[in-house]
């Protein structure tokens, strides 16, 4: 349970205000030997601890998957593959798994998504990084846009859905080769642009990093850039960007009414 949810519990008369200081006095951190789960995160930034599935051990991740979920009432991995689906399955079996955003995940049921991210790339080859950022955003409570193969080789496509994107509290622009879409769309909007480089391209993009450069060069204002294929954290970032944009639109409905 998360400070809001304890404390509401409190007031409703569900738990006692001893058991309240139970949760409270709790360490900040769960010791696993092999690792410390950050079970106080969502307290501080408003965010559960992900897991980044890529690398570790069989025989830790299905164990992490298990106590994040006794903790969160829900977990989610990055980077993971079948053979870790399949592992952590075991332990948990309603755990979810995506083959194209490689995410693992097992969500809480009636979550509510509030305000609009819009997730773009700029090819289809682009998608499972922008299904990384969409599925983040999701999980974190954001309502997605998906709008996807609107890169600048064929300009009239980003044109035709500028309505949704203008719509958006943030928009995530994932684009690979030489990453123009970001500057494009920047040069469009109102609202942020998280700018994420993928990996995508021949021989002279270098893996991504020619798409960096542009988009960090990028001559549009409004424009942050996180690192090559790292859809996550475009889709934290947007995430955090939505929180503000919907909590400041509530303020103002308080302050009309």
């Amino acid at each position: 349970m998360d400070t809001r949810e304890i404390l509401e519990k409190v007031k409703s008369g569900e738990i006692s205000i001893e058991e309240a200081e139970s949760h409270f006095r709790k360490e900040p951190f769960l010791e696993m030997g092999y690792a410390k789960l950050d079970t106080h995160r969502e307290i501080r930034s408003g965010f559960p601890e992900v897991v980044y599935c890529s690398g570790k051990p069989d025989e830790y991740l299905a164990d992490i998957f298990e106590r994040l979920l006794e903790k969160n009432g829900e977990v989610f991995g990055t980077r993971a593959d079948e053979h870790q689906f399949r592992l952590v399955r075991e332990a948990v079996p309603d755990i979810v798994f995506d083959p194209i955003s490689h995410i693992l995940k097992l969500e809480k049921n009636g979550k509510e998504h509030v305000g609009r991210i819009a997730v773009c790339t700029a090819g289809t080859a682009d998608i499972p990084v922008a299904e990384e950022a969409a599925q983040t955003a999701e999980f974190f409570g954001s309502r997605v846009e998906r709008i996807f193969d609107i890169g600048v080789s064929g300009i009239h496509r980003l044109m035709s859905s500028m309505d949704k994107i203008q719509d958006a509290n943030c928009i995530v622009a994932v684009a690979g080769m030489e990453g123009a879409l970001a500057s494009v769309i920047g040069g469009l909007v109102s609202c942020p642009v998280i700018a994420v480089p993928t990996s995508v391209g021949y021989g002279a993009g270098m893996g991504g990093i020619s798409a960096l450069l542009t988009m960090i060069n990028s001559c549009a204002n409004g424009i942050a850039v996180v690192n090559i294929d790292n859809g996550f954290g475009g889709g934290y970032m947007a995430t955090e960007i939505n929180r503000l944009a919907v909590r400041g639109s509530r303020t103002e409905e308080k302050t009309d009414g």
